[in-house]
């Protein structure tokens, strides 16, 4: 293999940011990508992007290549056209760089494309397990027959998710671990209770998050809360919060930057996080180095967590909110328990870098 030609690694994606400003796109691989670029500036990282932003450009982000082939989630044919383009691509970018390998996010058509290309050109190639590709009935994971040390799982909970559904063990766990310098510096003022963030959609469950506020002003009648996403499910949710009689408690922010939800996170007392399924929950990890405490269902990696309280049901994440906000000596604390840098390393050293 020549030795001239420039590292590359080639990640492949079905959606990233359209543009340094698109801070709410899949924004913990953003992080990721963002430490991978600082942290290992003699090997050149290109982004493969199938289905967003929807138009097919090349473009620059934060210093990383990004070729974008705009898919927009098409039928079939057009989907075909996709790979095709992308196969090309990969050919192309082979001959230009000495690849040390290709990565894949999430168990879909990226890993269907990246899996293939490697196996024909001799090139390494991982699969990250990022969350809902674990679940039972991934059509893309027979396709594939993906051995064990192909495979990526973003938590503990994923290995065993992924291990009883399809009978293969993932042999490598990386977190998406935190970029501490986006959190403001001193000291913030805890005045907001409550915090939401996420996607409202059925799988978030905010039905039950709404249902625990209204339980829990009984005893705090001036509890301060906000959700911070947006989605089908906001109709449904500002319904409930009138119904409720919550109007002055709790407030739907829709969508916002992420740079003002750090800011938020760094003043609520707790993250709410009512989801009934997660490969990790990014913003449990936000939340936790924002010094607030988070109280949810899922339970991600085997060891346990400080300040992350992990509940069997409703009853006992509203009981557990209560004591928390009762207890009149805790004081909040910065908790990092992945920090991206290592995440970026521990990658890498998967490459042979």
């Amino acid at each position: 293999m020549a030795t001239d030609k420039p590292q590359a690694l080639i990640i492949l994606t079905p959606g990233f940011p359209a543009n340094e400003a698109d801070s709410t796109c899949i924004t913990p691989l953003q992080v990721f990508v963002k430490s991978l670029q600082q942290n290992y500036p003699g090997v050149k990282i290109i982004v493969l992007t199938f289905q967003y932003p929807f138009v097919a450009e090349n473009y620059r982000w934060n210093n990383v290549n990004v070729i974008a082939f705009g898919g927009k989630g098409k039928g079939k044919l057009f989907r075909l056209m996709v790979w095709f383009r992308v196969w090309q691509r990969l050919k192309k970018l082979n001959r230009q760089y000495h690849i040390i390998g290709l990565l894949s996010f999430w168990l879909n058509e990226c890993a269907f494309i990246g899996s293939k290309f490697a196996r024909l050109k001799g090139l390494k190639h991982y699969c990250w397990l990022l969350g809902q590709d674990a679940k039972a009935g991934n059509g893309y994971v027979p396709r594939l027959n993906m051995k064990g040390d192909e495979l990526i799982a973003i938590s503990d909970f994923i290995v065993k998710e992924y291990n009883r559904n399809y009978n293969v063990k993932p042999e490598h766990v990386i977190p998406i671990g935190l970029d501490t310098s986006l959190f403001g510096k001193g000291e913030i003022e805890k005045d907001i209770d409550i915090i939401g963030v996420g996607s409202l959609i059925p799988l978030k469950q905010y039905h039950i998050f709404v249902e625990t506020i209204s339980l829990l002003k009984v005893y705090y009648p001036n509890i301060k809360v906000i959700i911070c996403g947006d989605g089908p499910k906001m109709g449904r949710l500002s319904a409930m919060i009138k119904s409720f009689g919550l109007e002055n408690n709790l407030v739907l922010k829709g969508e916002l930057p992420y740079p003002e939800i750090l800011k938020l996170m760094q003043r609520s007392k707790i993250l709410l996080h009512t989801s009934a399924y997660e490969g990790f929950g990014y913003v449990n990890l936000e939340a936790l180095y924002a010094g607030a405490s988070v109280v949810s269902f899922v339970k991600p990696m085997d060891e346990p967590v400080p300040n992350w309280h992990i509940v069997n049901n409703e009853k006992d994440m509203m009981q557990k909110v209560k004591a928390i906000l009762s207890d009149t000596k805790h004081s909040p604390r910065a908790i990092l328990p992945y920090n991206v840098t290592d995440s970026a390393k521990a990658m890498m050293a998967l490459f042979g870098l």
